[in-house]
């Protein structure tokens, strides 16, 4: 077989990357610790949805622990919401992330890691050192206050 007959086979759709950030650098919020990081998500959560339904955000850092930006990759259930591994990976590598601070809401108010949150977090952690990108922590929040996996020593060591 050819080209000719079957032009339509041989067609492949060509992809671009690219990332464009407006903010200029000396203007980019520094996160270096987890209260910090908590301001910025707990500034962008809707206060409408957090003790509604459980809401899966991203928080991308660059190499300086600035924020390069949010990304809000899932919104689930009162009880859980779906964490797709390749959606976490492919925001961060889009915006050349070198850190993440991984961030959800319990609806009930209650902060304490489930054994889900632990082994979502021990899982994005694995697949987040095959690419060269940090866990900087992951927050639990609620209208209250939060929880720091890094904070409490649940984030796995290197």
């Amino acid at each position: 077989m050819n080209g000719q007959l079957f032009p339509e086979i041989f067609q492949v759709a060509e992809i671009e990357i690219s990332y464009r950030n407006t903010t200029p650098f000396n203007e980019r919020i520094l996160v270096n610790k987890s209260q910090s990081a908590y301001e910025i998500l707990n500034a962008s959560w809707d206060k409408d949805k957090i003790e509604l339904v459980e809401q899966f955000k991203i928080l991308l850092l660059n190499r300086q622990n600035h924020c390069l930006g949010i990304v809000n990759l899932s919104t689930g259930s009162s009880f859980g919401t779906p964490v797709d591994p390749r959606l976490v990976f492919a925001a961060a590598l889009k915006a050349n992330a070198t850190a993440l601070v991984l961030a959800h809401n319990h609806p009930t108010g209650n902060v304490s890691p489930t054994n889900d949150d632990i082994v979502t977090t021990k899982s994005l952690a694995k697949a987040a050192e095959l690419f060269g990108i940090a866990i900087f922590d992951h927050l639990i929040l609620s209208k209250d206050g939060f929880f720091s996996f890094g904070a409490n020593g649940l984030l796995p060591k290197k």
